[in-house]
């Protein structure tokens, strides 16, 4: 008995931290301070060690020598190579899945584009909880996209990509992006268009079509395109940035 509760406690731990990590309320690279966390999630110490055990072995936290924990670093270097992880993963899974649709998963390929038609995107309201909201209903048309298709490790990697890209997403792309918007000063535009674009409903309609069009060509290159927003939006940031970083005299 005395092992369940423990198990259950270092389980509460985990999904605790990692609902926090994903969606950056603990920031990258952030200390995660065993004192801190007990207090804040009303855990013991012991199972939140476990818990941070298990999300170092997901690549969400660091084990830092004579340190401790910390969150998982951002970088544009680990952006690229997700990009490139969830084209090789998620690219057979959308050519099975178109090859093997039924009408079943036509219906829910639509219902899950309207869903996303209907949530507000960051750009016009950066509140936490429509951010949230576009996440849940983005990943939801994707998974419905793929739904058809059978491999249950091919899931398993994307949904890990998915889940670091969405921590990206959020810090190298939507959060400068947010704070120019706010402003909208020179030099900023391209970065907020950027953003418009990648979570705009225009492309995701184009992708629905070639899917339910059987069009597996134009299904491919769209999803090719689609992995690379998260990037675009952060080079177009990265380039905004830089003139106005050296205009205020600053050399970082």
């Amino acid at each position: 008995m005395q092992d369940e509760v423990h198990s259950t406690k270092t389980e509460a731990a985990y999904r605790l931290l990692r609902r926090d990590i994903l969606a950056t309320r603990l920031r990258p690279g952030a200390a995660l301070k065993l004192g801190v966390l007990s207090e804040a999630y009303e855990v013991g110490w012991t199972p939140l060690r476990e818990a941070l055990s298990r999300l170092e072995a997901e690549k969400l936290v660091t084990a830092v020598s004579n340190r401790g924990f910390a969150v998982a670093p951002v970088s544009r270097a680990e952006l690229e190579d997700l990009k490139r992880a969830r084209t090789v993963v998620e690219l057979p899974l959308l050519e099975e899945s178109i090859a093997r649709g039924d009408s079943a998963w036509e219906e829910a390929i639509v219902t899950a584009h309207y869903r996303l038609s209907r949530c507000r995107i960051a750009v016009d309201d950066p509140s936490e909880a429509a951010v949230d909201e576009w996440d849940e209903k983005h990943r939801a048309f994707h998974a419905a996209l793929l739904s058809a298709s059978t491999s249950n490790w091919l899931h398993h990697f994307l949904t890990t990509v998915y889940d670091q890209l969405g921590r990206h997403n959020r810090v190298l792309g939507l959060a400068p992006t947010l704070r120019a918007a706010a402003g909208l000063k020179d030099g900023y535009e391209a970065a907020v268009a950027a953003l418009r674009e990648a979570m705009g409903i225009e492309h995701h309609t184009l992708l629905m079509e070639a899917a339910l069009d059987r069009d597996v060509e134009r299904a491919r290159m769209l999803m090719m395109e689609h992995a690379g927003y998260t990037l675009h939006v952060y080079l177009n940031t990265e380039t905004s940035v830089a003139p106005a970083a050296r205009s205020n005299g600053s050399s970082r």
